[in-house]
Formats: structure tokens, C-alpha cells, sequence
């Protein structure tokens, strides 16, 4: 079944702006709400205890009541609203001022006293037939020495509709944010996010062939800043890698083609003409010499193939290096001896690492070593304690070297200038197994030249934290 694929980054981020402007103008547009609601709601109640005591204080102090049952209208025009309701009465007695246009019916009243000031809590809500809220009081007072009740109550037609208009304002509001921020969020994400595209063109344009293609950095925004540096640190490791590759598979081929071609041509000779039994086992012997060197080839690769892959276990232990410097001396003592080459060691330290490791790295050195010494002369091999670390020295006297040829002694199938190829029996590949050992271990190997004929090899080993 196939997998649905994830909306886009900047479909997900115009969402999330979207929604979340929604939300900001949504919620300031409430607050706003609840504030003219409660606002609507004190000038409402302060309009009917201001009609309350007005009216209190008219009857009491202005307006007799006889009058007023004589001329009702006098009142009636001052109330000025329609909808409102007004009410006078003595207790037990018929109104003599009711107007109460929609016939709401009036919640449960308390009775405030003549010489009590009025306040909000005296004030009751209620509801219209049509669902419309109301507030609404009552207040006793005396007017030609009778007690007077007066009720008033505003229905707040106009204020529910202007509240109801200001909702739908905010819908809208809202709506309009939501939507301007997803178009115009979703412009901005899609030119902010051209760099990536870019990157993405361009990543898509790499080949083989174009591994030197590197992005340009200037325009791109800080924040894809350490992702351009990244993205060409890769390629620059890729191209570098890509190189090595054909630079070893150009090598490997050279260095196979030499044996198959000296096996095969002592195969088409010894077939010309029948040999004696002594020649054919010369011939055996010769080829069995050159397979020998295919097998140490193909053993060598193999290893550095385990090691470029991190394929490779290491059984670390604790070593004298000592004793692993004089193990190694005494295996080639023999070889040295041919060369009249003496061996000699110093120093004394421990490190963590893997004996058989440890040991072929030392051995290759010093086969180099003697390899390329000047008979008669000496083979250092000393141990110094640096600065976080163990530091190994194997040093020889032999040829001055160039930096050009320093610096590519670790290289595979590096094998030195022609006169040193042609006194060896060497693969080329020593030296690098060596440098693959070290980074196993954490450490590095290098060379240096103290002086002019004097090679000093450099294995460094560091403290483990």
C-alpha cells in the first residue's frame, strides 16, 4: 500500500500562521466583546436607577400625586421610550402609570426604602417573551405624604443588537485574518524558502562528473547559513572520496596487471617448447612467488576495505610498549642482520589498544624501515610520553626525501621514486594499513625529517577520557 505523502513545509506553516493569527485577532476580538458587554451592562443599570431616582425625587419633592391621577400624559411624555417599562402605584391600588408596550412580565423584586440610596445589586435581571434580557428595579417614596412604589425596567433591544453586530464583526475579523495570513503567509514561506529549492536544484545537477559544483552562500539567509557550509563540506568529502576511489582503482589495476601479466607471460613461454622437469618447477616456483604477492594484495585491501567501514572489532588491552617494541625487534633481528643493520630501542610507557594491531602497525615501519636504511646504520625505535598521549618513533637513515614524496608516503600504492620501486617487493600498501590501524584506535600516524637522511615515522596514540 502506498504511503500517503506529508503536506508540504509551507503548506503546515501557512496552516499554523494562519490558524494562529485566527486565534490572536479571535481572541482580542472577544476581549473587546466581554469589555462593551460589561460597559453596555453598567449604562443600562445606571440609566434605570438614574430614571429610578430621578423620578423618586420628582414625585417627592415636585409633582403631586393628585395631579398626577388627573394628568397622566405629563409623566408618560417623559419617559421617552417605547419599549421601556415604567411603572407608579400605591401599594394594593391600580397603577396609575403602567407603560409596558411589549408585556414583558417582571422578575421577582425587592422593594428599596424611601431614604435608601440605590445601588446596582438592587437591580434583577429578566426576559422578554422573545428572549430579550431586561433589567429592572423597584423603589418606595412618599409623595403627598402616601407611600408611592415605582418600578422601572429597561429591555435592552438596542444593545443586544449592537453586541450581535459587533460578534459578527469578529467572525469576520477573524475570517479575514485567517485567510489574508494563509495567502500572503504562504507568499512569504515560498520566497523564503527558495534557497532550499535552490539547494534542491541543485543537489539534483550533481554527478560524478560535477562533484567540483558547489553552492554559492552569499545570498542565503543566516538561518540555512551552517546548512549551505554543511551541504558543500559534504560535497567537498564526496568529491575528495570519489577521487580516492578512482585514484585506487587506477592503482589496483596497475598493480594487479603487473603479476597477471608476468604469470601469463611465463605461461606462454614455458608452452612454446616442452622443459625439462627442473624448469617447470623453476616456473612453478616463480609463479607461485607472484601469486603469493597477488595474495598479500588482495589480504591488504581487504583490511583497509574492513577498516574504511569501521567493520573491524578491536580487543583493546593494556600494553607495555616495551615489551611490544622489543617482540617486534627481535622478529626482524634476523632480516636486519642481512642488511648489517642494527636494531635498537628506549623508552617505556602503556597504552590501550589491540595487540595484533598494535604489532602489524610496528611491523610495517619497521619493515620500511629496513627496507630503505642505509646498510651499516641503526633502526630507532623509541617511545616518549607528549601531552595526551603516547607518542611511538620509528627512525632510520636512508635517502633524503622531497616534501612532495613526504607528504605522500601514506597514500595507497605509493612506492617512493623509481629506485626504491625497483629494490622492493613492496605492495605500496604498508604504510597505509598503518594509517588505518591508528584511526581505529583514535590516533594518527605521520612522518617527518629531522635532518636530511633521516626518516623518523610517528605513531600517536591518545589518552582515553
Amino acid at each position: 500500500m502506498r504511503r500517503r505523502r506529508a503536506p508540504s513545509l509551507t503548506l503546515r506553516s501557512t496552516l499554523a500562521f494562519s490558524l494562529v493569527a485566527m486565534l490572536v485577532v479571535a481572541g482580542a476580538g472577544l476581549y473587546l466583546y466581554d469589555s462593551m458587554r460589561v460597559s453596555v451592562m453598567k449604562s443600562t443599570d445606571y440609566s434605570v436607577l438614574g430614571r429610578l431616582d430621578h423620578f423618586r425625587k420628582l414625585l417627592r419633592y415636585d409633582l403631586e400625586l393628585d395631579r398626577l391621577r388627573v394628568n397622566p400624559q405629563i409623566l408618560e411624555n417623559m419617559l421617552n421610550n417605547e419599549e421601556d417599562i415604567f411603572i407608579i402605584e400605591e401599594p394594593g391600588q391600580v397603577p396609575l402609570i403602567k407603560v409596558n408596550p411589549l408585556k414583558a412580565v417582571l422578575p421577582q423584586l425587592d422593594e428599596v426604602g424611601p431614604d435608601t440610596p440605590l445601588k446596582v445589586n438592587d437591580l434583577r435581571d429578566g426576559t422578554t417573551a422573545a428572549g430579550v434580557p431586561l433589567r429592572a428595579a423597584s423603589v418606595m417614596t412618599i409623595s403627598g405624604g402616601r407611600e408611592v412604589r415605582l418600578t422601572a425596567a429597561h429591555i435592552m433591544t438596542k444593545e443586544m443588537a449592537m453586541l450581535e453586530a459587533f460578534r459578527q464583526r469578529i467572525y469576520l475579523a477573524a475570517g479575514l485574518a485567517f485567510l489574508l495570513t494563509a495567502v500572503l503567509g504562504y507568499l512569504s514561506l515560498y520566497r523564503g524558502l527558495r534557497p532550499l529549492r535552490k539547494m534542491a536544484a541543485h543537489a539534483a545537477r550533481i554527478t560524478p562528473q560535477r562533484l567540483d559544483s558547489r553552492m554559492d552562500s552569499d545570498d542565503t539567509p543566516v538561518e540555512l547559513l551552517r546548512l549551505s557550509h554543511a551541504y558543500n563540506a559534504m560535497l567537498d568529502r564526496l568529491a575528495a572520496g570519489y577521487q580516492r576511489l578512482n585514484q585506487f582503482s587506477a592503482d589496483l589495476a596497475h598493480e594487479i596487471r603487473t603479476p597477471v601479466g608476468s604469470l601469463m607471460g611465463h605461461c606462454q613461454v614455458a608452452l612454446r617448447q616442452s622443459r625439462s622437469e627442473d624448469e617447470y618447477q623453476a616456473l612453478l616456483a616463480s609463479n607461485l612467488e607472484e601469486l603469493e604477492r597477488i595474495s598479500r594484495m588482495v589480504e591488504s585491501i581487504l583490511f583497509l576495505a574492513r577498516a574504511d567501514e569501521a567493520q573491524a572489532v578491536l580487543e583493546r588491552q593494556q600494553l607495555s610498549l616495551h615489551d611490544e617494541l622489543q617482540r617486534v625487534a627481535g622478529y626482524f633481528e634476523g632480516l636486519a642482520e642481512e642488511r648489517q643493520l642494527s636494531m635498537q630501542t628506549s623508552g617505556n610507557g602503556t597504552v590501550l589498544a589491540d595487540p595484533l594491531l598494535l604489532r602489524r602497525a610496528l611491523s610495517n615501519l619497521v619493515a620500511n624501515a629496513i627496507r630503505y636504511a642505509d646498510e651499516g646504520s641503526t633502526v630507532l625505535m623509541q617511545v616518549r610520553a607528549v601531552e595526551n598521549g603516547m607518542r611511538i618513533e620509528v627512525q632510520n637513515q636512508g635517502p633524503t626525501l622531497g616534501e612532495a614524496t613526504l607528504g605522500k608516503l601514506f597514500d595507497r600504492f605509493y612506492r617512493g621514486d623509481a629506485s626504491r620501486h625497483e629494490r622492493s617487493d613492496s605492495n605500496g600498501l604498508g604504510l597505509a594499513i598503518v594509517t588505518a590501524i591508528m584511526q581505529l584506535h583514535g590516533g594518527t600516524a605521520s612522518v617527518e625529517q629531522p635532518q636530511p637522511g633521516t626518516v623518523r615515522f610517528i605513531l600517536f596514540f591518545p589518552t582515553r577520557g
